[in-house]
């Protein structure tokens, strides 16, 4: 008899099939990413298991029935699939935590609707790298620690906490009430060097097409911008959100 969890050979991603698999692992608290069913396969116990995932805050997803035969691989879904999370999600208050711990004014990315696993992975590894205490995504249009994300990341969100919140817009209004300024890399902003990074600070960084929505610009203190030379309008966010980073990190440095 197969099992109904397996992982996933081109992927690497850990997939888990089927409606008793699925609901034996939200019973033991799992990290699920994002739970996938099949169009038309929301009765029965399918639907039991979309209420809790629901209610658990874990973003649900309906694929065509091809995709979840594609992802399962010859093992039987009934309809639904669940990807498991390359690593726990941390809290806003962990990387406060982290900050005080180390002695340092804290130093957050919050990534807003990056849906590249590659470019997730990669902003988390160089914030690691630049000493970063935290990373902050959303739970709805964005990838989440995938195991596309935590391969990119080369390893650093075993380091690093990442936070998953229900809101980016609220989470921005905590930060700022915790007395963080928040810059956000917008092409209309101030020179990024001009920018003061010494104190309590984080950086929001836009999606990969639209940029910072606008809610969110809103509640940035501060623009900030790199400057484009060439005939391309725009860096990759990953890269854009690099350059930034380091300058924390040179202004931190005394450098």
């Amino acid at each position: 008899m197969q099992k109904d969890t397996r992982q996933n050979q081109q992927t690497g991603e850990d997939i888990i099939a089927g409606r008793n698999a699925i609901m034996e692992a939200l019973r033991a608290n799992r990290g699920i990413d994002s739970l996938l069913v099949a169009r038309g396969s929301r009765a029965g116990k399918v639907s039991d298991i979309v209420a809790a995932c629901k209610e658990k805050g874990i973003p649900v997803k309906e694929v065509a029935p091809e995709k979840l035969d594609h992802m399962c691989r010859g093992v039987p879904h009934q309809g639904v699939a669940a990807i498991a999370a390359a690593h726990t999600y941390s809290t806003i208050d962990d990387i406060f935590a982290l900050a005080e711990k180390k002695g340092e004014h804290p130093f957050i990315i919050v990534a807003d609707s990056i849906q590249d696993p590659h470019n997730l992975g990669a902003i988390i590894r160089t914030a690691e790298g630049a000493g970063a205490h935290g990373v902050i995504i959303p739970k709805r249009r964005s990838v989440g620690m995938t195991y596309t994300v935590g391969k990119s990341s080369a390893g650093a969100i075993e380091h690093l906490p990442i936070a998953r919140v229900p809101n980016l817009n609220a989470a921005v209004e905590e930060l700022k009430e915790r007395g963080v300024w928040v810059f956000g890399a917008d092409p209309d902003g101030m020179p990024w060097h001009k920018a003061d990074f010494k104190g309590p600070s984080a950086l929001v960084i836009g999606g990969e097409d639209a940029g910072i929505s606008r809610l969110l610009k809103e509640k940035c203190d501060f623009l900030v911008s790199l400057p484009m030379r060439g005939k391309i309008s725009s860096l990759n966010a990953s890269v854009a959100c690099a350059v930034i980073m380091y300058e924390v990190v040179r202004q931190r440095s005394n450098l």
